[in-house]
């Protein structure tokens, strides 16, 4: 038996909450990973309120990322004791995902936990770190660099956006962080931001092209924000996007793109190749300020995930969230 966070919908609606299961119930999967800590992203949030139609099928254990240690396995590259991280791959969402003390997974879904991480660091970290990661190497190789001027980061004070202030700042970039909570400033510069903006300038409708500013951004906002954020990108600049805080909508024109020669690069993280998946951890052991995790993260346990669930979709929540699946 062992203790999980189940989505349930049926006649009596949509609920979730931690249950304990039979190890029998566990879905299909060439490994079984004893979970040590699990992490609450915005993806989490949506499923366990029911807020957006990311679970598919039910009932569902939510959890896109989680770390542990391989109890068994059938797959030629994975051993027994070996320590591992998954992120994504539909986790969470089509099948049983880290928000449990048990996991049962497709082998190719993991990867090395790296040696410079604890699994707790490595939640701390996350799929948001993970896709932060993603998207700094996705301005890197459009030609971004510190020396080009200053880079944007929006919804900074989430999960990503706080990896992505630390990764840059510590890359030598002059990181500018827009955020809607300006009391959390201290916070942003601590994890090195040299700028505190305020997301209003950024959220409502604005003109095709603004004055240049940004030589790259990491934007995990969308809608109006990602469109005047694009606006306002220097010439030959990048944009990499990754989220959708504010909509799914794109209210922009072609204007950044066809005068100015703006990329916009999409950032996925869910199905993204094992190869970039190996670079990406490879890079977070390397460039991440281990002791910057500690200012972004706090810890609860299983009971604590509903709660805190909705907590996150109000914006209340500041970086990062690790689960204690065993308290």
């Amino acid at each position: 038996m062992f203790k999980a966070v189940l989505i349930e919908k049926d006649e009596a609606g949509y609920r979730a909450g931690v249950t304990e299961l039979d190890d029998a119930a566990l879905p299909e999967g060439d490994v079984t990973v004893r979970v040590a800590y699990s992490t609450l992203n915005y993806k989490d949030g949506l499923a366990i309120t029911g807020k957006g139609p990311v679970v598919r099928k039910f009932p569902m254990v939510p959890g896109i990322d989680l770390a542990g240690t391989v109890e068994a396995s059938s797959h030629p590259a994975i051993a027994v004791g070996d320590a591992v991280v998954l992120n994504g791959w539909g986790v969470g969402e089509g099948h049983w995902g880290g928000l449990a003390q048990r996991a049962r997974l497709k082998g190719d879904w993991l990867v090395p936990l790296p040696a410079t991480f604890t699994p707790r660091q490595a939640m701390a970290i996350g799929t948001a770190g993970y896709t932060a990661m993603l998207c700094v190497m996705a301005l890197e190789r459009h030609g971004v660099s510190p020396e080009q001027g200053e880079v944007l980061v929006t919804g900074a004070n989430g999960g990503v956006g706080s990896v992505a202030v630390a990764l840059l700042a510590k890359l030598g970039f002059t990181v500018v962080a827009s955020t809607g909570r300006p009391q959390e400033a201290d916070y942003l510069k601590a994890l090195g931001a040299a700028e505190i903006i305020d997301r209003a300038q950024f959220s409502a409708p604005g003109k095709p092209l603004a004055k240049e500013r940004w030589a790259g951004a990491v934007d995990t906002v969308g809608s109006h924000t990602l469109a005047n954020v694009c606006a306002s990108t220097r010439y030959r600049g990048t944009v990499a996007a990754c989220g959708l805080a504010q909509g799914m909508d794109l209210p922009a024109t072609v204007a950044p793109f066809i005068l100015r020669g703006v990329t916009l690069a999409g950032v996925d993280s869910v199905m993204a190749p094992r190869a970039e998946r190996l670079e990406a951890w490879r890079r977070l052991a390397q460039d991440l300020d281990v002791g910057k995790l500690e200012l972004m993260a706090h810890e609860i346990g299983l009971g604590e995930v509903v709660a805190t669930a909705a907590a996150l979709l109000d914006g209340k929540v500041r970086g990062r969230v690790v689960v204690d699946v065993n308290r």
